[in-house]
């Protein structure tokens, strides 16, 4: 896959997404500085205080947080998808995943204030951690194969098909202006991606060990997600 790629595409993902979300202010003028931004892809990451999305409005402090999470899992999980062997794929993409999932609950317990999605947070923290040890466990005593498998081709498709959809709407989600709000609607997209990877690992994946965790997350994630569907669905407007 093109590492640079799908960094620029994430990077532009963001630009879009915080521009949509934010209110409306005066065109502004796109200086030098920011058409060679533009052109980098490292550029977009630069969530530094003071940023400013692509309307010119002032970044909040929650969404700089959300932005600076979700640009460094992306990162973490490009590595693994990188990967050969499928098993080892899935553990370093979905480390970096849970990682992920634990930095945005965190957020949540920072900014929000809605009971459920707090404890929901907590929940997540609690289960996420675990696991996130168990992966580091596993791959440090289960190395990448130095040669692609007859699988390898096929499970970097299906994984590199699931981010580009996890990655568009989980920064329209997180830009959210309401904290809770941007939680729930950020993490259901979270949770989604984490189910497709996990199915993509029962498809793929041969080691025992990991196709328990991976039945492990769908079991646990799915009543999640339905959960913070019918809470966004309640809380609408």
């Amino acid at each position: 896959m093109n590492h640079k790629l799908s960094t620029f595409a994430l990077a532009t993902s963001i630009l879009l997404a915080l521009s949509a979300c934010q209110p409306a202010t005066d065109k502004v003028d796109v200086t030098a500085s920011e058409s060679t931004a533009a052109a980098d892809p490292h550029a977009g990451h630069d969530m530094s205080a003071g940023t400013m999305v692509a309307d010119g409005t002032p970044m909040t402090a929650m969404l700089k947080e959300y932005s600076d999470s979700m640009t460094k899992m992306h990162e973490e999980m490009m590595i693994g998808m990188d990967y050969n062997d499928p098993d080892a794929a899935f553990a370093q993409g979905m480390l970096a995943h849970h990682v992920g999932a634990v930095d945005m609950a965190e957020i949540e317990l920072k900014y929000g204030t809605d009971t459920e999605m707090r404890k929901l947070a907590e929940a997540i923290i609690d289960a996420q951690q675990p696991e996130i040890e168990q992966m580091k466990t596993w791959l440090s005593n289960n190395p990448d194969s130095k040669t692609p498998t007859a699988d390898t081709k096929a499970m970097q498709q299906a994984y590199a098909k699931g981010m580009d959809a996890m990655h568009g709407e989980m920064m329209a989600g997180i830009a959210d202006p309401v904290p809770d709000m941007a939680f729930a609607r950020g993490m259901l997209t979270h949770h989604v991606g984490a189910v497709d990877m996990a199915t993509t690992q029962l498809k793929y994946g041969k080691n025992p060990e990991m196709r328990k965790l991976a039945q492990e997350i769908i079991d646990a994630q799915q009543p999640e997600i339905e959960q913070m569907q019918s809470w966004i669905a309640a809380h609408k407007g």
